[in-house]
């Protein structure tokens, strides 16, 4: 739903941008009554819109370089795991890893006040399916969990999405990851380590 809606946001920014440049095109015109006076006003007022576009690209990639978003990516599924308890354990949870073989659908618990929290760790390169919302609802039950999130450094399938709101499942992607990892390292940092 989220990648859906992204999908809509993006159409609709494209064609809100075109219909932007006739509207400039047209009034240039009408205050000019020159065709290549008007021509060269929305030129210009495309190209601003490029350059805002490819320094929102670049700033994007400070994020991820800034974030160590490379380094989560060489990690293996336990070191994975033992970032996001980090992680999270910086963010004020209490954390536990369960055991690899045997885990019923949960790689992380964590705790923080009244809320106990199944998490299923998905360091994936392609999108993360329904198995994962799968897994960590019945790991919700099973460790007697309020909520089940599924983090992954990658993004989601459709269907995983559709899932996931319809067990109150909460998905954190890559760009919801990088968020967490960012606020960290404002605060004092956080160390990625991988092995090799």
């Amino acid at each position: 739903m989220l990648k859906r809606k992204r999908k809509s946001q993006q159409s609709l920014s494209m064609s809100s941008r075109g219909v932007l440049c006739i509207c400039i095109m047209i009034t240039s015109y009408l205050l000019t009554k020159s065709v290549t006076i008007s021509i060269i006003i929305t030129a210009v007022f495309l190209s601003i819109v490029i350059a805002a576009i490819s320094l929102r690209r670049v700033q994007k990639s400070h994020r991820l370089l800034q974030a160590g978003m490379h380094n989560v990516d060489l990690l293996d599924g336990k070191e994975f795991e033992m970032f996001l308890r980090l992680l999270f354990e910086k963010h004020g949870y209490r954390s536990f890893v369960t055991k690899a073989s045997g885990d019923f659908g949960a790689d992380l618990v964590l705790e923080k006040g009244e809320s106990r929290i199944i998490v299923q760790a998905k360091r994936y390169q392609g999108k993360v399916g329904l198995k994962a919302v799968q897994e960590v609802v019945a790991a919700v039950n099973h460790y007697k969990g309020s909520e089940g999130w599924v983090v992954t450094n990658s993004s989601f399938t459709e269907q995983t999405y559709t899932l996931a709101k319809s067990n109150n499942v909460r998905l954190i992607d890559r760009e919801g990851l990088l968020k967490l990892i960012l606020q960290v390292k404002r605060r004092g940092g956080l160390k990625i380590k991988h092995s090799n």
